[in-house]
C-alpha cells in the first residue's frame, strides 16, 4: 500500500512538473515576461528623459539626508517618473554612465520584443554586446567633453569622467582624444567594411560622391568573396567528407555460435578553418587616369563588351546586397535528434535473424548491424553454398519473428558480398532539418541547387544537386510525408540561394500547402504578369503559367545561342564578367524551379493542357535552369505516364499502398514495404536509397518566410513573359461571323441563360443532339462572352445574368 502511495505522489509530482515546464515554454510565460520587461523598458526612457529637464530640482530632494520627508506624499519630487524615476535615472545617469545609459533602454526593449516573439530572429547576445561597448565607449567619450563643461551631472556618468581622467593623467588629454577616435574606428571597421574605404579615399586625399564610395565598396567587397569562394572551394575538394558518420555494429560468431557485438566510434569529423588575410587590389577607375589622353569608347558590334577599360564584374546580388540568409535559429531542435544503440534490441534482433534463417537451413558466418535514424541495416554473409533466391523469398517469415513492419530484403548489396536485411528501430529518432542545415556537408557544399532531403541508413545527410538530376517526381499515399518532403526541398534551398539566384513557381491545387510562402513573393517567387498572388491555384492560370514558362525557356535559348553558350551557368559567368552586352537584350538568368503539388488532380482536371508543357520543359529546360518538382499521392499509370517517367529520370517515392504503385513509381517493389512517416526511397540511376526524410514543421517556415518578408525585397515579385495563347479572343466577340454559328446557337445561348447552368450535357439532353455538337455549340457561346471557361467536371459559370442582357449581346455581334 505504501509503495502504491509513493508511486501516485512521484506521478502527480512528475506530472506537476511537466506542466510547469509546459506552461514556462508555451507561448503565454514568454509573452507576460516580455511584457514586463517591455513596460520596464518604456518607464525607463521615461524616467531618463525627464531627468535632463527636473534632475537639477530633483537632487536636492534627493540628497536631503531626512528620509522621512522623502518618503511622503508630497515630496516635491517633479521627475514624470516619480520617485523610484528619479532615484534609477540619478544612479544610472549621474553616477554611472551619463546619457549612454539609454542603450540599457534598448537592450530591454529588443529583450521584449523577442520573447513576446515580434522579432523572432533578434540575436539577444549580439545586441547585448554592442550595446554594452557603444555604452562603454560613449560614457568615456562624454567624460572627456564634460571635463569642459559644467553640468548638474555627468554628461558621461561618473564612470565616463573617472576615467577620462586617468587617461588623461596618464597619456595627456590629446592622447586620450586620439585612443577615443581611434576605438572608434576601430568599431567602425567590424560594423562595416565600408570604413576601409572611406579612410583610404581621405588619406588620398580624394573627394568622391557617396554613390561612387557605396559602388566602390561593393564592388570590393565582391572581388574578396569570390577569392574566398575560390580558396574555399580548394579546399573541400580536398578534404573527404567525414560528416555524420554512422556506428556501425560488428557481431562475430564465437565456438558455441553466440554472437558478440563490438561498437565501433564513429570517425572524427574535421572541420578546417579557411582564413583569407589578402587585401583587394585597388580598382582602376576614371578618376585614377590623370594627364593622360582622352578616352573614346566605341561599342562592339558584337556581343563582347569593350575592354579598353578594365571593368568590374558585375554583381547580381548587388540590390539586395544586405539580404541576410536564415540562421540556424529559426529551427527546432529535437531531443533525440542523435541515434542511440540500444544493444538489447540489437542481440535480440540478431538472435531471431539467425533461428529464423537457421529453422530454413541457412547458416551465415557473420553478421553486422548499422544503426540509422529510424531503421537498421543488418548485413548477413551466408555460408558458401547458399542461394540467394532462397534468402529473398523469406521476407515474410523474418518480418514475423521480428514482429516488425517494413522489412526489407537487399539480396545482394550492390558493391558488397553480402546480403541486407533493414528493420524498424522499435524507438526512431527525429531527423530535424536543423541537423541537416547545420551539417558540415551541407554548409560546405558547392552545389548550385541543393537539395538536402535527410539522412540515409548509415546516418549521413543525403544531398543532391537539383541541377544534375534536372527534375524530379515525388509520389506516395496520403500522410506518408509528401508534403514535409517538398518543404524541406524548398528550406533547403532557401537556406543556400540569394533571391537574385532563384526564382520558385508554386502550383497548389489544394490552395493550403503554399500558401504560407505567399510573404516571400518579392524576394523568391515568379507570376505572370498582372496576377495578384504568386501562388498559382486555379487549373486555367497553371496552363497559362507552363506555357509562359516555355515562352520563357524559349526566350532563354535564344539568349544562350547569341552568347555562344550552352547553359545558363556559362551564360551567367560571361554576364558576370561583363562579357555580354545587356543593351542587346541580354540579362542575369536565376534559376526557376517549378513545383507542383497534387499534380494527379491537375491531369485529371486539364489533361493533354498540363502534360504537354510540362514534358516540353522537363525535356529541354535544362541547361536553361529550370529544373520541376511534381508530386502525387495518387501513383497509376493513368497520372504517372510514360512521357513523364520517361522525363523525370529522379523519383522520390514515400510509402504506397501496394505494390503496382511502387513499380508505377520505381519501376520495382520497395515503396510498399516502407514504415510511413517520412521512410522513402530514392532513385536517381540502377539502385534506390533509403533516406529518412527531414522534418520541417510548419511553425518552423513561417519563422523562414517572416525572417525573409522583413527584409528589403525587389518591388514585385519575378515576372514571367505573358502568354498569348489560341483562344486568346475569348469573350472577345467583335470578330465572331454568326453566319458560321451553330443554327441552335441563340436557343441554346437563351436555354443557358434562363436555367444558368453552363452544361453540354443540358444542351445535349435539351435538343436531343450528339455530344460533340452540343460541345462545339458550347466553345461558341465561350467565344461570344455568354459563358466562361471550362472548368473540368464543374459547369461552366454564366457571365449573362438576363435574356435582356444576352440579347444585347447577339445584336452586337450580328
Amino acid at each position: 500500500m505504501t509503495t502504491k502511495k509513493r508511486t501516485k505522489k512521484n506521478s502527480s509530482d512528475s506530472e506537476l512538473g511537466d506542466k510547469i515546464i509546459q506552461f514556462v515554454h508555451g507561448e503565454t510565460f514568454p509573452f507576460v515576461v516580455g511584457l514586463i520587461i517591455g513596460v520596464f523598458a518604456l518607464y525607463l526612457v521615461l524616467s531618463f528623459t525627464s531627468y535632463f529637464i527636473t534632475g537639477a530640482a530633483d537632487q536636492s530632494t534627493l540628497n536631503n539626508p531626512d528620509k522621512a520627508q522623502i518618503d511622503l506624499i508630497n515630496n516635491h519630487i517633479q521627475n514624470y517618473a516619480g520617485l523610484c524615476g528619479a532615484k534609477i535615472s540619478e544612479y544610472l545617469i549621474n553616477k554611472c554612465f551619463g546619457i549612454p545609459s539609454y542603450f540599457i533602454a534598448i537592450v530591454l526593449i529588443v529583450t521584449s520584443l523577442r520573447l513576446m516573439r515580434v522579432y523572432r530572429y533578434a540575436k539577444l547576445w549580439r545586441w547585448f554586446l554592442v550595446c554594452a561597448l557603444l555604452m562603454i565607449w560613449s560614457s568615456i567619450f562624454l567624460g572627456l567633453i564634460g571635463t569642459k563643461l559644467d553640468t548638474f551631472f555627468y554628461l558621461g556618468g561618473l564612470h565616463g569622467y573617472n576615467v577620462s581622467l586617468w587617461f588623461i593623467s596618464q597619456i595627456g588629454e590629446l592622447g586620450a582624444w586620439l585612443v577615443s577616435i581611434g576605438s572608434a574606428i576601430l568599431f567602425l571597421i567590424y560594423f562595416t567594411n565600408r570604413t576601409i574605404i572611406w579612410i583610404r579615399r581621405i588619406l588620398r586625399l580624394e573627394i568622391r560622391s557617396p554613390q561612387e564610395a557605396l559602388q566602390q565598396a561593393s564592388d570590393e567587397n565582391t572581388i574578396n568573396e569570390e577569392k574566398e569562394e575560390n580558396i574555399a572551394e580548394e579546399e573541400n575538394n580536398s578534404l573527404e567528407n567525414n560528416d555524420d558518420k554512422s556506428t556501425t555494429v560488428n557481431f562475430d560468431f564465437t565456438k558455441n555460435n553466440k554472437p558478440v557485438a563490438v561498437a565501433t566510434p564513429p570517425t572524427p569529423i574535421i572541420n578546417p578553418i579557411i582564413e583569407n588575410d589578402e587585401e583587394p587590389e585597388d580598382i582602376l577607375d576614371n578618376n585614377d587616369i590623370k594627364d593622360g589622353p582622352e578616352l573614346e569608347i566605341i561599342a562592339a558590334p558584337e556581343e563582347k563588351m569593350s575592354t579598353d577599360i578594365p571593368m568590374v564584374p558585375y554583381n547580381p546580388k548587388l540590390d539586395l546586397e544586405n539580404y541576410h540568409y536564415p540562421t540556424l535559429g529559426l529551427l527546432t531542435k529535437y531531443d533525440n535528434e542523435k541515434p542511440a544503440v540500444d544493444m538489447n534490441e540489437q542481440n535480440a534482433n540478431i538472435e531471431k535473424i539467425i533461428n529464423t534463417l537457421r529453422s530454413f537451413s541457412i547458416e551465415i558466418s557473420n553478421i553486422k548491424a548499422t544503426v540509422g535514424p529510424t531503421v537498421t541495416l543488418y548485413e548477413i554473409t551466408p555460408e558458401a553454398g547458399i542461394r540467394i533466391s532462397k534468402i529473398r523469398g523469406l521476407e515474410d517469415d523474418i518480418a514475423l519473428s521480428l514482429s516488425a513492419l517494413g522489412i526489407r530484403i537487399i539480396a545482394p548489396i550492390p558493391g558488397k558480398g553480402t546480403i541486407g536485411i533493414e528493420v524498424p528501430n522499435s524507438n526512431p529518432q527525429i531527423v530535424s532539418m536543423h541537423s541537416i542545415i547545420a551539417s558540415a556537408k551541407f554548409q560546405e557544399s558547392n552545389y548550385d541547387l541543393p537539395v538536402a532531403l535527410g539522412k540515409t541508413i548509415t546516418n549521413e545527410v543525403f544531398m543532391v544537386d537539383l541541377c544534375k538530376m534536372p527534375h524530379m517526381l515525388v509520389a506516395g499515399a496520403t500522410g506518408q510525408g509528401k508534403s514535409v518532403g517538398l518543404n524541406a526541398i524548398i528550406t533547403s534551398l532557401l537556406y543556400k540561394k540569394h533571391p537574385s539566384e532563384l526564382k520558385f513557381v508554386l502550383i497548389d491545387p489544394k490552395k493550403v500547402e503554399f500558401s504560407i510562402y505567399a510573404a516571400i513573393d518579392k524576394h523568391f517567387l515568379a507570376k505572370l504578369p498582372g496576377e495578384d498572388d504568386a501562388i498559382i491555384t486555379d487549373f486555367t492560370k497553371v496552363v497559362q503559367t507552363l506555357n509562359s514558362l516555355c515562352t520563357e525557356m524559349d526566350s532563354r535559348y535564344d539568349l544562350l545561342k547569341k552568347a555562344h553558350t550552352r547553359n545558363v551557368k556559362e551564360y551567367n559567368a560571361k554576364f558576370i564578367a561583363r562579357k555580354l552586352n545587356p543593351e542587346n537584350g541580354h540579362k542575369f538568368m536565376p534559376y526557376i524551379v517549378v513545383i507542383i503539388d497534387e499534380f494527379g488532380d491537375l491531369i485529371m482536371t486539364a489533361g493533354k493542357e498540363v502534360e504537354l508543357p510540362i514534358a516540353r520543359i522537363a525535356q529541354l529546360a535544362r541547361a536553361v535552369g529550370i529544373h520541376m518538382v511534381i508530386a502525387t499521392q495518387r501513383p497509376t499509370t493513368n497520372i504517372i505516364t510514360g512521357t513523364i517517367k520517361a522525363n523525370f529520370p529522379a523519383r522520390v517515392a514515400f510509402r504506397v499502398s501496394s505494390m503496382m504503385d511502387s513499380r508505377t513509381i520505381l519501376d520495382r517493389p520497395g515503396a510498399n514495404q516502407l514504415i510511413g512517416r517520412g521512410d522513402m526511397l530514392f532513385l536517381q540511376g540502377n539502385d534506390p536509397v533509403r533516406v529518412q526524410c527531414a522534418f520541417v514543421d510548419t511553425p518552423e517556415v513561417e519563422q523562414i518566410t517572416d525572417y525573409i518578408s522583413n527584409q528589403q525585397g525587389y518591388p514585385s515579385a519575378f515576372m514571367l513573359p505573358e502568354y498569348v495563347g489560341e483562344d486568346n479572343n475569348s469573350g472577345q466577340f467583335g470578330d465572331m461571323d454568326m453566319n458560321k454559328v451553330d443554327d441552335m446557337f441563340e436557343d441554346a445561348a437563351r436555354l443557358i441563360v434562363i436555367h444558368q447552368q453552363g452544361s453540354t450535357s443540358l444542351i445535349q439532353r435539351k435538343f436531343s443532339i450528339g455530344y460533340n455538337r452540343a460541345g462545339r455549340i458550347m466553345d461558341q457561346l465561350e467565344r461570344a462572352g455568354v459563358v466562361g471557361p471550362s472548368e473540368g467536371s464543374k459547369p461552366r459559370q454564366v457571365l449573362c445574368a438576363t435574356e435582356d442582357e444576352l440579347q444585347n449581346k447577339i445584336n452586337s455581334i450580328k
